[in-house]
């Protein structure tokens, strides 16, 4: 079967992609023939694929007139929604968390959608899942977002500072410079959202703090917005004082990985354990996040999917 799409012009160059990457991804995934001529794309080969192939294109025609970037994981991402038939894309596109210097941070997955709509209605939310699939980031960018339009007054980040292979005391300096490794990605991250100068300005006034989770004990956090990154190196008593400091007008966000417990004994993980011990507990969201939301390299989740089955993972 044979299907010719004609697409405006301004839209072609986005949808080809650089050197046309896009139009490479895009037969990969929906294992049919794509070609360009002008402004008209052609698919050809089974009708199954050809079908599907009309309805990711004309998806991401209308993501592009939307001005979202496509790029091969947005193809991914579209074509796996498209597959599920349980979501319009530029509905879970369509959702701008935060955006900086013309850049659009949105949910990429339909998971990650589910798990930023858990986030803005649940006063406690944990993210599991492999790394690459959005859990901190997601986050962050909406605690900038609800912090720059005065909706909290403050964000806090922390970790737990557990060594992977390496003794903290060891490591020179004082403790918080000690930590401050394990906090970087934090920053990281922080850096891509909000202008360093105005980043420091909101540093300096403690309207976003980064710290270890000791730092957390005997606080109570009202009007906050705070994430436990890399919570599955917490110890149950740890999850049970974090989870106690939440006050009045705030939200949590825990995230973690339960396959990446650096513990000496990962059965004694706080984040394995607050599974049953809240699960029934209302005002509080379990994201469950799985390869196929990894939005890094594709090769990433190729990785992930294969560890998984080596470790006999579901």
């Amino acid at each position: 079967m044979k299907k010719a799409l004609e697409i405006d012009n301004d839209i072609m160059a986005d949808l080809a992609g650089e050197l046309d990457a896009n139009i490479r991804a895009l037969e990969e995934r929906l294992g049919c023939e794509v070609s360009v001529r002008g402004n008209v794309v052609t698919l050809e080969g089974e009708k199954e694929a050809v079908d599907r192939g009309s309805a990711v294109v004309g998806e991401l025609v209308e993501l592009i007139a939307a001005g979202h970037v496509v790029d091969t994981e947005t193809i991914a991402s579209v074509g796996a929604m498209v597959e599920e038939a349980t979501c319009k894309p530029s509905q879970v596109f369509g959702d701008v968390v935060w955006e900086h210097r013309g850049r659009r941070i949105v949910p990429k997955t339909l998971n990650q959608k589910r798990y930023v709509d858990a986030i803005r209605r649940h006063s406690i939310t944990f993210a599991i899942g492999p790394a690459g699939t959005g859990k901190t980031y997601l986050a962050l960018a909406l605690a900038v977002s609800e912090l720059l339009g005065k909706k909290v007054n403050r964000i806090i980040l922390t970790r737990p500072a557990v060594e992977a292979g390496e003794k903290i005391g060891f490591l020179p300096g004082t403790m918080l410079e000690k930590v401050d490794p394990y906090l970087r990605p934090l920053y990281d991250a922080l850096y891509d959202m909000v202008e360093p100068d105005r980043l420091t300005a909101l540093m300096e006034r403690g309207a976003i703090e980064v710290a270890p989770l000791a730092f957390m004990r005997g606080r109570t956090l009202n009007d906050s917005f705070i994430i436990l990154d890399e919570a599955q190196n917490t110890s149950p008593e740890q999850m049970k004082m974090f989870l106690t400091r939440l006050g009045f007008g705030s939200r949590m966000v825990v995230t973690g990985d339960v396959t990446q417990v650096d513990l000496p004994d990962a059965r004694f993980s706080g984040l394995v354990s607050v599974v049953d011990i809240l699960g029934g507990v209302s005002d509080i969201a379990f994201i469950n996040f799985e390869s196929k939301d990894v939005v890094r390299h594709k090769l990433v989740q190729k990785i992930v999917a294969a560890y998984k089955k080596y470790t006999g993972g579901d």
